[in-house]
């Protein structure tokens, strides 16, 4: 768990995983909340479950970024580099 950690805390994956749920993020609100917020009907269960909609994303991101280096790595491996 700890290489794996280490993997998704790296500078590069959360900038990559950060655009991810900020753009994905925002049409998924949109999609899910936009009428609301359209009504300007927002309140602390909603702006709630918005940050949990960009989480979505953020996680998604994160975990296939690690997941594609653990592989490349383990075939860098396998080659002997």
């Amino acid at each position: 768990m700890s290489e794996w950690l280490q993997l998704a805390l790296d500078g590069g994956v959360v900038r990559r995983a950060l655009r991810t749920a900020l753009v994905v993020g925002a049409v998924l609100i949109g999609i899910n909340h936009g009428d609301a917020l359209l009504r300007g009907d927002v309140d602390g269960a909603r702006l709630f479950r918005i940050c949990l909609t960009l989480f979505v994303p953020y996680g998604v991101s994160t975990t296939s970024s690690v997941a594609a280096l653990r592989s490349a790595s383990e075939g860098r491996k396998r080659r002997g580099q």
